[in-house]
């Protein structure tokens, strides 16, 4: 698998990177070991550390690192800063927040550092002022829990305020990790172009939409799908309106002249928009990982591309953060 540099630092990842939203719930340690396992064969080095509720994500990554592979051939990535279930997460990035995060994080993990912290929502409204949030994050770096940092779920200009005021002898920012999608352009507004700017990668999160992009959504509610889970329908019916569908079309009449998914075909377009670094994707089982994975050699033709952006034009601004 392709692997890139994360904006302008030294930090290379694979091209696709694997979540682990459902590590501990829906996915047991058997399966979760196997996802483990497919990414690496895969060629892949990203992982992120999912922020569940009661961290079963980390505790069960943490399990299975070393087994299943060596700690020093993962690239972790880790959010802090929100933690708590997604629904009523609160961005808190003071320093107190933010070490407590790391270093209750890094005891499930079962490792002393991560490869990359990012901090949630730095600069949103009702959090920790954005310096003291930078100040904890260059804490964090100078005592090597984490060898690089980077901010999530910020806009365009809180992003690039963060990355301006911090130190760049100190602790500069690499990355932003934000939603991207087919279905979800809000980073299309500015966001790119600022992260750009800034010198900071996009780590692509939840490419596929929640899964509405797979096209399993178009006729019918699979009964074992993330729309039908309690925890997770959140992040599914956002994009489950009319104009969501028309991209899906979209999507799936592409994938067809491809003699390709659609999985593939929506992952080839979220990982290669200019300024992504990876695409941050996820799977319940490992079976369906590897589906995934056995198409990450796709590259859109510039005309599928072209059509693509064109039908998912009127999905800019959605799920942008109200910061």
């Amino acid at each position: 698998m392709e692997t890139r540099r994360v904006g302008r630092s030294g930090l290379d990842v694979s091209r696709l990177g694997l979540g682990t939203l459902t590590w501990g719930r829906d996915t047991d340690e058997h399966e979760a070991a196997d996802q483990l396992r497919a990414l690496a064969d895969a060629g892949g080095t990203l992982v992120a550390a999912a922020a569940s509720p009661h961290g079963e994500a980390e505790l069960l990554l943490g399990a299975l690192m070393e087994d299943v592979v060596a700690r020093r051939e993962v690239v972790l990535a880790l959010r802090v800063g929100a933690r708590g279930p997604v629904s009523g997460r609160r961005a808190d990035g003071s320093r107190r927040a933010v070490l407590a995060d790391l270093d209750d994080a890094l005891a499930r993990l079962r490792t002393d550092h991560v490869d990359l912290l990012l901090v949630e929502g730095a600069g949103a409204r009702g959090a920790a002022p954005v310096e003291e949030s930078l100040q904890a994050l260059a804490q964090a770096q100078r005592s090597g829990r984490t060898r690089y940092v980077g901010v999530a779920e910020s806009g365009a200009w809180q992003s690039a305020r963060a990355a301006a005021l911090a130190e760049p002898g100190e602790a500069p920012l690499v990355a932003v990790e934000a939603e991207h999608s087919l279905v979800a352009r809000w980073a299309d507004v500015d966001l790119l172009e600022a992260a750009d700017i800034a010198g900071l990668g996009l780590l692509a999160r939840s490419p596929l939409g929640g899964g509405v992009l797979t096209g399993k959504y178009r006729h019918a509610l699979p009964a074992d799908s993330r729309a039908a889970s309690p925890h997770l329908v959140g992040v599914v019916d956002p994009h489950l309106d009319g104009g969501a569908r028309r991209v899906v079309e979209a999507v799936c009449t592409a994938a067809d002249g491809l003699e390709r998914s659609p999985a593939d075909v929506a992952l080839a377009w979220a990982a290669d928009r200019p300024g992504v670094a990876a695409a941050l994707t996820g799977a319940r089982t490992a079976a369906q990982l590897k589906v995934l994975l056995a198409g990450a050699d796709l590259r859109l033709p510039a005309q599928i591309r072209g059509a693509l952006d064109e039908v998912s034009r009127e999905r800019l601004g959605v799920g942008r953060p109200g910061r």
